[in-house]
């Protein structure tokens, strides 16, 4: 396959791509404060457009739910960006009330499209409403969180610590419904569930990734895994589950081709 991005490579580490979710279109973004998108088609991937972000290097960009805007927050910033597809109009948001972070990076979108999980310092997590950007209200886990994730009707929230304990909220009510264990975990890393909800992967500082059931997680202090998987030998930053809930793909940004299908 040729390089989706052949048309535009960036000048700088490219710290997002990811699908769109309905239209075969691919986007790109990173530190060079650009976000490229490109029409897959196998053959040319033609660049569609790309918007440039002043002195706003890019540390996530998201597509929304319904595909029509991308979310992007910066390395060193306290405000994001929404950037309006459909009519091409770059939206600063400046500052979230109620919020009082000195940089917003790490973010995830829950599934049914309604809700923003920004993560903070010291474990505070901010759900905000998608629809205003405006602070829901803020939860807290003991220590530093590290990674979230909604489960797949978006009414819970699973967040990682980085002492290796997973949180579970309830979405609606924000009350911490249960924590558990991951087992040896000596430093939480990333977290995934899968789209059928029946299991979640949780991958640490060592490479372990940790597959539960979650009914286990639901309910045990100390859940046994389902398998440990040992393949990586550095950091587990990313794992994620194909929609099928076949496959769970786990890899490590800190060394070239460290990414495992199991």
């Amino acid at each position: 396959c040729l390089p989706a991005n052949q048309e535009r490579f960036a000048n700088g580490r490219l710290a997002t791509v990811q699908f769109h979710p309905s239209a075969q279109v691919v986007m790109t973004a990173g530190h060079d404060r650009s976000v490229s998108l490109f029409q897959v088609d196998g053959i040319k991937n033609p660049k569609i457009q790309s918007i440039y972000l002043e002195g706003f290097p890019i540390y996530k960009a998201c597509f929304s739910v319904d595909g029509e805007h991308v979310i992007a927050t910066g390395t060193h910033h306290r405000m994001f960006f929404v950037y309006d597809m459909m009519s091409g109009n770059i939206i600063p948001i400046q500052k979230v009330r109620g919020v009082e972070e000195r940089f917003l990076r790490s973010f995830e979108l829950s599934p049914d499209g309604s809700f923003m999980l920004v993560t903070g310092t010291s474990g505070y997590l901010h759900l905000l409403s998608m629809k205003t950007k405006e602070l829901i209200s803020t939860m807290k886990v003991n220590g530093r969180c590290t990674a979230s994730a909604f489960t797949p009707d978006s009414s819970k929230i699973y967040s990682y610590s980085k002492e290796g304990e997973v949180f579970i909220w309830d979405v609606r009510s924000r009350k911490c419904l249960h924590k558990f264990e991951d087992e040896g975990s000596l430093e939480g890393k990333c977290i995934a569930l899968s789209k059928n909800n029946q299991y979640v992967a949780c991958g640490s500082a060592s490479g372990v990734v940790n597959l539960y059931t979650t009914d286990g997680c639901l309910k045990e202090r100390r859940p046994k895994p389902v398998k440990a998987i040992m393949n990586l030998v550095t950091s587990a930053t990313c794992v994620t589950f194909n929609p099928t809930t076949e496959i769970l793909a786990v890899a490590s940004r800190e060394t070239d081709e460290a990414v495992k299908m199991v």
